[in-house]
């Protein structure tokens, strides 16, 4: 009889015990959903238009080189002007982020780089295009990596190599839709109203940034915390299991000031977002000009059309890498095989056999360049916290964006198997990696507490 009664209350504890799993589960998927939805579309929105206002003048060159009667190495130097500015001013406006809130800082950010954008139509020699580059740099400064932190306040470490996958998507669709919008106002609006075509592209180019940061200022929600768009019960689980989160890299890593940025695995992580921001950048200044090369003939609309694929398959590649790298809770191998195929990708283009073969290659290239992204920005958030997260975080962007300086110029002097050997080297540096991601799985204690039996 007390064996009967014993075996009946341990039943119904596991029974009790299973429903308040289950419980905190729903809660945790309609939270992260819920936030997800919220955010991730707006940002990759957001994002979309950086890529475009930085990049366009990649596709810019068709004409504008010419035009301004500037040589290859002069516009090379011109395209990574941009650089200067972003390298100097990215630490401090990540941190003033922190203090002043990303709501306001975003939209400052993108309302300034959306005019000089802009204004880049009035470039008319070397000096002026040199000046607008350098502003660009400084006005965009702080925008990526304060987005990574961003993301770092709303979503777990598991969630966040798929979530960052899916905001840095906007990378593929801003080439995919841009190239060809590019190239349709380059070519059927040029000599209207007396401008050339590449002057309409960095007007019509530059003006949704500015109208979309004024909408920043009433849609962002700073931290968890203030979103009155969950209810209290969700902002509660999610207040709590953010900030358990951040006292487990702590205590773990003990990377909460500033002084954290010059671990060594900091630098680890600079030197490989240096391979990537080398590659990434020189198939920016060149991919439309490649392909050009290969495919005698077309028009600036279809350069343009033939310009977007590498992105398509980029698009898809940085996802599934993403939501492999956040199932499998591993962050080095994905990130060494991305780095890996890139190199491939880069070789196949040297090699170029035919056109259709260089093509292809230039798709792996950008396929894994941009697969590499989102794992990697996962890696500095799994152990850095507080200042040390704000200030590292843009370190690894501002500094590894050296290579962003050079890379054109790299790719112009040394050719096209330099960047297949320096995205190699970026692989090899990738197994160095020795942060695991943090899984609470098993530690609930973010959640809020169901009632005893008792208080049934």
């Amino acid at each position: 009889m007390i064996g009967g009664a014993q075996e009946f209350a341990r039943g119904r504890s596991l029974n009790v015990g299973n429903r308040r799993l289950m419980n905190r589960l729903d809660l945790e998927i309609t939270t992260l959903k819920k936030v997800a939805w919220r955010l991730i579309p707006f940002v990759c929105l957001m994002y979309l238009l950086n890529i475009l206002d930085r990049a366009n003048v990649g596709f810019a060159r068709l004409q504008m080189q010419d035009d301004l009667q500037l040589s290859e190495e002069t516009f090379n130097l011109g395209y990574g002007m941009f650089y200067l500015g972003y390298l100097v001013f990215e630490v401090p406006s990540n941190l003033l982020m922190r203090r002043i809130g990303a709501r306001r800082w975003i939209a400052r950010i993108m309302i300034s780089w959306g005019l000089i954008s802009s204004a880049t139509m009035f470039a008319h020699d070397q000096w002026t295009f040199y000046a607008l580059r350098i502003l660009l740099g400084i006005a965009e400064a702080g925008f990526f990596p304060g987005i990574i932190l961003y993301l770092s306040y709303w979503f777990p470490d598991r969630e966040r190599g798929k979530m960052t996958a899916f905001f840095m998507v906007a990378i593929g669709l801003a080439s995919v839709l841009g190239n060809p919008v590019s190239g349709f106002i380059m070519q059927y609006l040029d000599s209207v109203a007396g401008l050339h075509g590449w002057q309409w592209l960095f007007l019509l180019e530059g003006i949704p940034s500015v109208l979309v940061g004024f909408v920043v200022l009433f849609y962002l929600t700073d931290r968890p915390k203030d979103a009155e768009w969950l209810s209290t019960k969700e902002r509660d689980w999610l207040v709590a299991r953010m900030q358990q989160e951040e006292d487990h890299r702590r205590n773990q890593h003990q990377a909460d000031r500033l002084g954290a940025i010059m671990q060594p695995r900091v630098w680890l992580l600079i030197a490989i977002y240096f391979t990537v921001a080398v590659g990434s950048n020189a198939g920016g200044a060149y991919f439309p000009t490649l392909i050009k090369g290969q495919f005698e003939g077309l028009t600036t609309f279809q350069i343009g059309l033939l310009s977007a694929l590498p992105h398509v398959c980029a698009v898809v590649g940085m996802t599934l890498f993403g939501i492999s790298s956040d199932r499998r809770n591993e962050r080095r191998g994905h990130l060494a095989i991305a780095a890996l195929l890139a190199a491939a990708g880069w070789a196949i283009t040297a090699w170029n056999p035919s056109p259709a073969v260089a093509l292809l290659g230039l798709c792996l290239a950008q396929t894994g360049m941009m697969s590499m992204l989102p794992v990697f920005w996962t890696v500095p958030t799994a152990f850095l916290t507080g200042a040390a997260a704000a200030g590292g975080i843009a370190m690894i962007n501002s500094v590894a964006n050296i290579g962003g300086f050079f890379g054109a110029t790299i790719l112009g002097t040394f050719g096209l198997w330099s960047m297949a050997a320096i995205l190699l080297a970026g692989a090899a540096l990738s197994t160095a990696i020795q942060v695991k991601p943090h899984n609470a799985d098993s530690n609930w204690s973010a959640a809020p507490p169901e009632p005893s039996l008792n208080e049934r």
